[in-house]
């Protein structure tokens, strides 16, 4: 489990994408310091919102497997060597739950709509992944390429969130231009609630129903 406060900025080394017929994962390598303080192999660290178990360690530089359900479901299969990634370790039983509850699985891929200052500060609008709209709500939490945030405004296939200076700075959000994707994660309590009570799941064969499925 994550909570969405990213600790650092990662630098992709290198994605070394299977051969056409080979069976193995694509192997993503990507520098970092502080986040690898005190991991072991096996543990989970968080790239731009998708949780990777880290398979060897390298001085500076930890590799990750990454299989073929997960390029196809994040941004993850698209990163090259020098692109700059959201990272979190994730949270440990005596810490601060300074985000919300994030499991670091991706429920789809979302579109920057506009990205800049404006008289309200600066504003992220993204449209949403289908059949994701009905897990969000005005004021609710939601993680952007793993990054705990705000709704501040929302639409029926889209939203908006203000990021303030910190954000901007700590994490990749401010460099996400107009057409690029980035990996959407919606509440999980919403789609506990969705499931236990009688009458409130999308019809199946439909786009909502089939992100209910993911």
């Amino acid at each position: 489990m994550f909570t969405g406060i990213i600790e650092e900025l990662g630098t992709v080394v290198s994605l070394e994408l299977p051969a056409a017929g080979e069976d193995r994962p694509a192997r993503l390598r990507i520098r970092a310091a502080h986040v690898l303080e005190g991991v072991s192999l096996g543990d989970s660290i968080s790239v731009s919102g998708c949780c990777l178990t880290v398979a060897a360690i390298d001085g500076e530089i930890w590799t990750a497997d990454v299989i073929a359900t997960t390029l196809a479901a994040t941004t993850l299969g698209t990163l090259a060597a020098g692109d700059r990634v959201n990272l979190e370790r994730s949270l440990r039983a005596d810490g601060r739950l300074g985000g919300h509850i994030v499991q670091g699985h991706v429920d789809g891929v979302g579109t920057v709509l506009a990205n800049g200052g404006g008289e309200g500060g600066h504003l992220l609008r993204i449209a949403l992944p289908a059949g994701t709209g009905r897990y969000v709500v005005d004021r609710g939490s939601i993680a952007v390429d793993g990054v705990s945030l705000t709704v501040a405004a929302l639409g029926a296939d889209e939203i908006t969130i203000g990021l303030i200076p910190e954000t901007l700075a700590r994490t990749t959000l401010g460099l996400r231009t107009a057409g690029a994707g980035v990996n959407i994660e919606v509440d999980v309590l919403a789609k506990h609630v969705e499931r236990l009570l009688p009458g409130t799941r999308p019809a199946p064969g439909t786009a909502e129903g089939e992100a209910a499925q993911r």
